[in-house]
């Protein structure tokens, strides 16, 4: 098994993505994508990205692709049994909507340019999810008064390919809402 140190840069292997190492668990590695989500991958679909590369170079020399096939012949990916869930096996991508996890200070922002920017927040990460194919988010908003689930609600009824709900109690607690979305639906929008 290939070992991985927090900060190191990964090429997951079968995708186009690229992370930092962020936690390294015993099962999994999460990494950080370039787009700020975590998300996390089993070990042999990682392979580490040569030093001299940039993390957002997303061209590789022919030379490099060629060391990554050697790495996954030298490391192919063992397939186990996986249970399945009713949503899918998938990780679920995590967007914290909390504001202190969007920016640095409140100053000067008013409680409407607060939501303003958590749903701006929300409509990016869930169009990215769709672009890149993720089928599970979950959004986590807090229970507060709840005018931010409300809110994400109807934001969420805009579109036919996305069923939602209340994600796992024993994990997030009864603040936060998980998205489920359809692969072969397109948005109202």
């Amino acid at each position: 098994m290939m070992s991985f140190k927090l900060g190191d840069i990964v090429v997951v292997l079968d995708e186009d993505l690229t992370g930092v190492v962020r936690a390294v668990h015993d099962t999994h590695v999460s990494i950080e994508t370039k787009d700020g989500f975590v998300l996390d991958f089993p070990y042999a679909a990682l392979i580490l990205k040569p030093k001299d590369k940039a993390f957002h170079s997303d061209l590789m020399s022919s030379d490099e692709v060629a060391d990554v096939i050697a790495q996954k012949a030298e490391h192919p990916i063992r397939k186990r049994p996986v249970k399945k869930t009713k949503q899918g096996s998938a990780p679920a991508m995590e967007v914290d909507l909390h504001i202190h996890q969007l920016i640095d200070s409140t100053k000067g922002m008013s409680k409407h340019d607060m939501l303003n920017l958590q749903l701006d927040t929300a409509k990016r990460k869930l169009e990215f999810a769709m672009n890149k194919r993720i089928q599970r988010i979950v959004f986590i908003h807090g229970v507060g008064e709840g005018v931010l689930r409300l809110e994400l609600e109807y934001l969420f009824k805009r579109y036919d390919n996305l069923r939602f709900y209340d994600a796992n109690y024993q994990k997030y607690g009864s603040g936060a809402t998980e998205v489920y979305i359809y692969q072969n639906a397109n948005p109202k929008n």
